[in-house]
């Protein structure tokens, strides 16, 4: 009978275990050698491990109750441990700390415990049991196989902390990477604020105005750029491609858009316009807008616009302030020299004002129908006048706008000028006779408003009358005695007026539009709205009630003259 040696070799009968050669016990077997040898083939530790607690029972009468690994400090049972006796073997190993030593596990006997060593420190642990005494050959072999598992495990733990140790160092080469690239894109970031903070502060510094700011930013960004004012009219345009004409803003829909802006609470996408609002402690004072059609703008060319907006902002709030200084100041000059003032100090602070006090003057006062007179147009006076080369002077009244002017205006100009800004062609103009001094310019200022009024009440109500084309209303006006004038219309008129009153007709205005139709029984029918018969009628009645004769030259002359002081002096009709 042949039996087996303990490596699986058959060995002859009769010979025993105690005839057998140390050298040739402790020789592994070639089931061993692979195990060995796969033990290092693998780089997973658990699997080794696996391996290891597989073959304890072919070094001998051995058996593998647990196995556990160390992991992040603490051992860990693997899975191939029995789970009946877990718990006790788990709280003995771990009292070991390290060492070998001898482990109770219940209905087994002879239980070791085996610590994995490497140089790496404690792998882990192998928890045996023999069910016989083994011999010293089967003892070698078994410390022999936790060696080697060590070993194997001390490879595998490297392995896998130098693949930790790479991955750690691609995360912190990625990390550093992204941390560099953060780092270069807050410096550009950084610079370019810095580059787009100092151009608008050159541009605010030169004294340029807005123009100076939308060609810094039209410079850094490489977008055309251009601002609106509060009503979307076109203020300035920088780069290329401005449009010619600048189209009119629609009125509801721009307000809707700079309504929505200010809900945005930042620049916004408008068609081919990326807009911001200019605006200083929540009021607006226009737009800046970047003509974008193609969606180009990034970052940092927001971060222009909305510091352009910033700056632009401050530069419209100064300007709006001198302006309302300067305005200030005319309305007071102006209102010095309508009452009279020193010559000397008037001098001095027209020129101030680069107006030339020395030049000859005109007085301009200008009305127009449903407007309030405000400093809004008092302003929309003086634009038009500058824009017809008129340099003046720009005060306000309650209900008019004076002007004192160098030189004499233009026949019609600041009227087509005014009635195209405005809108309506509802607006009169009187204009004073030439002023050679200061001092006659409060004189001035009564014949421009007399102009004023002819012209109101004239036919043709609106548009421009100079004094010096008055002729005979020159003496209708303030500074004439009113009595006077009085007593003369009611010598002439007084009993058509009382008829008037007393019937609630209208002889008087019939007899005026007479006269100012040049007698044309035509022509004054239809201003009055009255058929030719009923003028006729009224034209006897006249002459029957008065007792004066209008085919008389005088008669006719007078009461012509007459009716002109009752409608322009005396406030006729009524």
């Amino acid at each position: 009978m042949v039996r087996s040696r303990p490596g699986g070799t058959p060995r002859p009968r009769g010979e025993g275990p105690a005839s057998t050669s140390p050298a040739r016990a402790t020789r592994p077997s070639g089931e061993l050698l692979a195990v060995f040898r796969a033990l290092f083939e693998t780089r997973n530790e658990d699997e080794i491990l696996r391996l290891a607690m597989d073959h304890v029972s072919a070094v001998g009468p051995y058996r593998a109750e647990a196995g556990y690994l160390r992991v992040n400090g603490h051992l860990v049972p693997s899975p191939q441990g029995g789970p009946n006796h877990a718990s006790g073997v788990d709280l003995t190993v771990r009292e070991l700390a390290g060492r070998d030593g001898t482990v109770a596990v219940p209905g087994r006997s002879r239980g070791r415990a085996l610590a994995l060593h490497g140089p790496g420190g404690l792998h882990g642990y192998l928890v045996v049991t023999s069910r016989s005494r083994p011999t010293h050959a089967q003892h070698s072999l078994l410390a022999t196989l936790v060696r080697l598992t060590a070993a194997a495990l001390s490879v595998a733990v490297a392995h896998r902390r130098q693949q930790e140790d790479a991955l750690e160092l691609h995360r912190l080469r990625r990390e550093r990477a992204t941390l560099q690239q953060r780092l270069i894109s807050f410096v550009v970031k950084a610079k370019y604020q810095r580059a787009v903070h100092d151009a608008l502060a050159e541009a605010a510094a030169a004294g340029g105005g807005e123009e100076a700011i939308t060609d810094a930013l039209h410079e850094l960004t490489g977008f055309p750029v251009l601002v609106e004012d509060r009503f979307g009219r076109l203020r300035s345009w920088s780069g290329p491609d401005r449009p010619d004409p600048y189209p009119e803003p629609d009125a509801v829909r721009h307000e809707e858009m700079l309504q929505e802006v200010a809900r945005r609470g930042g620049p916004m996408r408008v068609k081919d316009r990326l807009i911001s609002l200019v605006r200083l402690r929540g009021e607006v004072l226009g737009v800046l807008a970047l003509v974008d059609p193609r969606d180009d703008a990034d970052e940092y060319t927001v971060f222009a616009l909305e510091h352009a907006a910033t700056s632009l902002a401050l530069e419209l709030s100064h300007l709006r302030h001198l302006a309302a200084v300067e305005l200030r100041l005319r309305r007071e000059l102006v209102d010095d020299l309508l009452g009279g003032t020193d010559e000397a100090s008037a001098y001095a602070r027209s020129e101030a004002f680069g107006h030339d006090l020395h030049r000859i003057q005109y007085v301009v006062v200008v009305q127009w129908r449903n407007r309030v007179v405000d400093d809004a147009f008092a302003r929309t006076v003086g634009r038009a006048a500058s824009a017809v080369g008129m340099p003046s002077l720009v005060a306000r009244r309650s209900d008019h706008v004076v002007l004192v002017a160098e030189g004499r205006p233009d026949d019609h100009a600041l009227y087509e000028t005014l009635a195209r800004e405005t809108g309506t062609p509802d607006g009169t103009i009187g204009v004073s006779a030439r002023c050679d001094t200061p001092d006659g310019i409060p004189g001035r200022y009564q014949e421009a408003l007399r102009a004023l009024e002819v012209r109101r009440r004239s036919r043709s109500r609106y548009g421009t009358t100079f004094f010096d084309d008055l002729g005979l209303y020159r003496i209708l006006g303030p500074g004439n005695d009113y009595q006077e004038l009085e007593g003369f219309v009611r010598e002439w008129l007084g009993q058509l007026v009382d008829y008037d009153g007393r019937h609630r007709a209208a002889l008087v205005e019939t007899l005026s539009r007479y006269f100012d139709c040049g007698g044309n029984y035509t022509e004054t029918a239809e201003s009055l709205a009255i058929h030719r018969s009923t003028l006729r009628y009224r034209l006897q009645r006249i002459r029957e009630i008065s007792g004066h004769d209008l085919t008389n030259v005088e008669d006719r002359l007078n009461l012509q003259v007459a009716t002109r002081v009752w409608k322009i002096m005396l406030g006729g009709p009524g």
